[in-house]
């Protein structure tokens, strides 16, 4: 008995055991690190510690859902973003081209780590720019746009862990 006591002690201290955040009975399956994903929505939680957070995101992983991003939108949902997939790791930044809300980006790695957080502003002039590059100071493989202060009001910073779960 000890000894399954023991076990259960390590995997809840090494994280590995996560419960459902929601109220559904079904296991939310998540996507393993490396799957292949798609355009689509998407359950994203956040954990970091005893902190933990759920966002409903729209997943733009192809060329041109991803260049059009959160363009010409007025507003954003509090626990909404849009995460982008990219194929492998890359360099490289975002811009603010017609994007009318002030976002945070949050870069991540493909462990699902989250590797840096910059705040973006919107453009003098939106359409014509000029436009602030936003490049993060490591290779990345995925990245969260969420509403400009997002990860500061929830307490998350480099380091949190993420767990995507792509509806079916």
């Amino acid at each position: 008995m000890k000894r399954i006591l023991w076990l259960l002690v390590l995997i809840v201290a090494a994280g590995t055991l996560t419960l459902p955040l929601s109220g559904s009975s079904a296991p939310a399956t998540p996507a393993p690190p490396g799957a292949a994903l798609s355009d689509g929505l998407g359950t994203l939680r956040i954990y970091h510690g005893i902190l933990r957070a759920t966002l409903q995101v729209e997943i733009v992983a192809s060329v041109e859902t991803r260049s059009k991003g959160l363009m010409f939108r007025k507003s954003l949902p509090e626990d909404a973003g849009m995460l982008f997939v990219f194929e492998g790791d890359i360099h490289g930044g975002f811009w603010m081209k017609n994007t009318l809300i002030p976002l945070s980006i949050g870069f991540i790695d493909s462990r699902w780590r989250l590797l840096e957080i910059l705040d973006m502003q919107v453009a003098p002039d939106p359409a014509n720019g000029p436009f602030t590059i936003y490049e993060p100071s490591a290779p990345y493989r995925y990245a969260l746009e969420v509403n400009q202060g997002y990860f500061k009001r929830k307490g998350f910073t480099p380091g949190a862990r993420l767990e995507l779960i792509p509806k079916r």
